[in-house]
C-alpha cells in the first residue's frame, strides 16, 4: 500500500459514507453483469477501489479484475477522471464531490463455485469476483440491490433483505459481502427446518436430483454435525446446488454453501453417496474454516496470498469427517465407509509426491501448486486435503485406542470450537498441536515431525490393528510395471504422466509424447494393459512414440508389478478388545 493510500485510509476513518451497489443483467445472454456503485457522503479528493484477487476458501490468486470492463465514474452529470494504479486497483478523482457513481461490467461465463456465471437461465456470483473493496471502509455496511432481467427471476442469498425495498440486501461489512453468494433466476427452492432453524435447498439446472429424497439425508447430516459441536451457529442456512455436465465441488460460506455436481449423479447409489459426502464436507466447514481458522486467515488480505501451514487440518480433517458423517447419519454402513476409506488410502499410496512434499508444505504452497496441475504434479506434490484426511485418521484412531473410545478427534474439534471458533480467534500451528496433545494426553512431537512436517510413510497398520483391521496391498491386473499413464485425447493417445524413476522415465519417455506402438504393433490408451499382459517383469520392449512430432523408439525394461489398490480389511479372529474398539469407532461389529 502506497504512502498516499495509507494517508487516505487514515482520513476515511473520520467519516462514514454510504455504500450501495446495484447489480443488473439486462441481457443475460451476453454474460455481462452491469454493476453500479453509489457512494454518498464522500469527503476526500480521491476514491480508491480494489478488486479482490482471491476468494476465501479457495486458495489461489484468480485475478478477478481480469473480467472487469467498461469502467467509468461520475458525479451527477460530471464525468470524473480516474486511473488504474495496479492490476486490481482503480483510483477516481472526486473533485471534492460528495456523491460518486462508478459503473463497470463483469464478464461472467465460468460456472464454478468460486466465480460468476450468467446466461439466459440464471445469474450466479460471488462477492469477491464482482465487488470492489474500499480500503479503510471494510467495516462499513453495504447494500446490494439486484435488478433481474425478468419478473419471474427471484433472488436467493444468505444476506438479509432490506425491509420495504425489493430485491435489496445488506451486508454488515465487506467480509460478509464476500462471503454471501447470490443465485438469481427460476431455480427450485425447497424450505425445511432442522433443530428449530430454517434451511433452504436451492437447485439450478436440469438433472435427476430429487429434493424429496435428498432433504431427509441432508437433515441427518445437519443433525449429526450439530450434535458434534453442540448446536447450530446460525438462524438460517442455504444450500445452493448447481447441476452441470462437468465439475464437482463446493465452496463454504458462513451461512451457506455453493455446490456443483453432475446433473445425472443422483440415481446411482455410489454417486449419490459422494454427493452427500460433499454436503457433509461443506457443511462441516461452517465450523472448521469459517469460524475455526488459522491465524493467517483471521483477517483476510484480499490483495495477496494468505500463507498458512495448517490447511491439512482445515481442509484435510474436514475431508476425514466428510467420510465419517454420512456413516454416523446412517446414509451408508461401516462396510461402505471402509470401502471409501480404502479408495482414499489408494490415492495416497499411488501418488509418488507423498514421499516428496509434507502436508504442512502442501498447505503453505497451495497458492502455487494444488490448483495448478502439471505433468510433474503427482511426482512432486501431495494434496493437503488427502494427506490431512489420513493424518487425521491416524490421530483419531490413536486417541480412541488410548482412551477406549471415550475420547476422539471429536473432542479436538469441540475444544478448537470453544477456544477459537466461537470468538473467531485464529489459531497458530503450535496451538493446534497443543489442543490435540491435550485431548490425546500424549506428546506428539515425533508424530508431527514424521507425518505432518515430514514425508515418512503413514503406518496405517499400526493404527488400524487395535480396531481389528489391516491394510492389504493388491495389484488387480498383475501387470509388469511401466510407470506411465496414457489417455485418448483429440484422436491421439497422449502420455499424460510418467512416474519418476519408473521404467518409462528411465528409458526417456516424457509426458506429452504420443504413444504409437509396442514392439512394432499399434498400442493405444485402451489396449495398453492388454498389451502388457504378454510380457514379464525384466522383459525389454520397444516403445515407439511421437516426441514433439519426431518419431522415437525407446527400449523399456519392465519392472515387477506395483500395488494398484489398497484395501482396509478385518484381521482374522479379532480379539474382544479389537471388536469393542471397532464398534466404538464405526458403530458396528467388525
Amino acid at each position: 500500500m502506497t504512502e498516499a493510500t495509507l494517508t487516505q485510509v487514515g482520513k476515511i476513518s473520520s467519516f462514514t459514507p454510504t455504500i450501495h451497489y446495484q447489480v443488473a443483467m439486462p441481457q443475460p445472454e451476453n454474460h455481462l453483469f452491469e454493476v453500479v456503485l453509489h457512494l454518498s457522503g464522500w469527503k476526500l479528493p480521491v476514491v480508491d477501489l480494489k478488486m479482490p484477487v482471491w476468494t476465501p476458501g479457495s486458495y489461489l490468486v484468480r485475478e478477478y479484475a481480469k473480467h472487469l470492463q467498461d469502467f467509468s465514474a461520475s458525479a451527477g452529470e460530471q464525468t470524473l477522471a480516474w486511473q488504474k494504479l495496479s492490476k486490481n486497483h482503480w483510483q477516481v478523482e472526486t473533485g471534492d464531490r460528495p456523491d460518486i457513481t462508478v459503473r463497470y461490467r463483469i464478464h461472467a461465463n465460468e460456472l464454478s463455485v468460486r466465480t460468476n456465471h450468467l446466461n439466459a437461465t440464471h445469474g450466479y456470483f460471488n462477492g469477491a469476483a464482482i465487488f470492489f473493496r474500499l480500503p479503510g471502509l471494510e467495516q462499513q455496511p453495504i447494500q446490494v440491490a439486484i435488478a433481474p432481467p425478468r419478473s419471474d427471476w427471484r433472488v436467493t442469498t444468505p444476506l438479509p433483505a432490506v425491509a420495504g425495498q425489493t430485491n435489496t440486501f445488506t451486508a454488515t461489512d465487506f467480509d460478509t459481502l464476500v462471503d454471501s453468494p447470490f443465485e438469481i433466476g427460476c431455480h427450485q427452492s425447497h424450505q425445511f427446518e432442522v433443530l428449530g432453524k430454517s434451511h433452504e435447498l436451492a437447485i439450478w439446472g436440469k438433472g435427476n436430483a430429487d429434493a424429496a429424497k435428498m432433504i431427509p439425508d441432508i437433515k441427518k447430516i445437519i443433525e449429526v454435525e450439530a450434535e458434534l459441536f453442540g448446536g447450530l451457529p446460525y438462524d438460517k442456512y442455504i444450500f445452493l446446488l448447481h447441476l452441470a455436465s462437468q465439475n464437482n465441488g463446493g465452496l463454504e460460506h458462513k451461512f451457506a454453501c455453493s455446490l456443483i455436481y453432475s446433473r445425472f449423479g443422483f440415481r446411482d447409489r455410489e454417486k449419490y453417496e459422494r454427493f452427500m459426502q460433499l454436503v457433509a464436507h461443506e457443511f462441516f466447514h461452517l465450523w472448521n474454516v469459517k469460524r475455526i481458522r488459522p491465524k493467517a486467515l483471521e483477517v483476510f488480505d484480499y490483495d495477496n496470498e494468505n500463507y498458512t501451514p495448517s490447511l491439512w487440518f482445515s481442509e484435510g480433517t474436514t475431508s476425514y469427517y466428510d467420510l465419517a458423517i454420512p456413516l454416523r447419519a446412517g446414509i451408508y454402513n461401516d462396510k461402505t465407509y471402509l470401502k471409501n476409506l480404502s479408495k482414499e488410502i489408494t490415492r495416497l499410496q499411488t501418488t509418488p509426491g507423498r514421499l516428496v512434499q509434507p502436508a504442512s508444505e502442501s498447505s503453505f504452497d497451495a497458492w502455487i501448486k494444488l490448483y495448478r496441475y502439471d505433468s510433474n504434479t503427482n511426482n512432486s506434490q501431495i494434496s493437503y486435503y488427502l494427506k490431512g484426511e489420513l493424518v487425521s485418521l491416524l490421530l483419531d484412531l490413536s486417541i480412541r485406542e488410548k482412551h477406549q473410545n471415550r475420547r476422539s478427534l471429536d473432542d479436538v474439534m469441540r475444544q478448537m470450537w470453544e477456544q477459537f471458533g466461537k470468538d473467531e480467534i485464529g489459531f497458530t500451528p503450535a496451538q493446534l498441536k497443543q489442543v490435540i496433545e491435550s485431548v490425546a494426553e500424549t506428546n506428539l512431537d515425533d508424530f508431527f515431525k514424521r507425518y505432518v512436517d515430514g514425508t515418512e510413510e503413514l503406518p496405517f497398520d499400526r493404527y488400524l490393528e487395535p480396531f481389528g483391521l489391516k491394510l492389504v496391498a493388491e495389484d488387480e491386473d498383475f501387470l509388469p510395471y511401466i510407470g506411465m499413464k496414457v489417455q485418448a485425447e483429440n484422436g491421439k493417445d497422449a502420455i499424460k504422466f510418467v512416474e519418476i524413476d519408473a521404467p518409462a522415465q528411465r528409458a526417456g519417455i516424457e509426458p506429452g509424447d504420443e504413444l504409437l506402438a509396442i514392439d512394432g504393433l499399434k498400442a493405444t490408451a485402451n489396449n495398453l494393459s492388454d498389451r502388457l499382459r504378454d510380457y514379464q517383469p525384466g522383459d525389454a520392449i520397444e516403445v515407439t512414440v511421437f516426441h514433439q512430432e519426431e518419431l522415437c523408439t525407446h527400449t523399456v525394461t519392465l519392472a515387477a508389478p506395483r500395488p494398484s489398490r489398497y484395501q482396509v480389511v478385518p484381521v482374522e479372529n479379532p480379539s474382544l478388545t479389537q471388536k469393542h474398539n471397532y464398534e466404538g469407532w464405526l458403530g458396528s461389529h467388525c
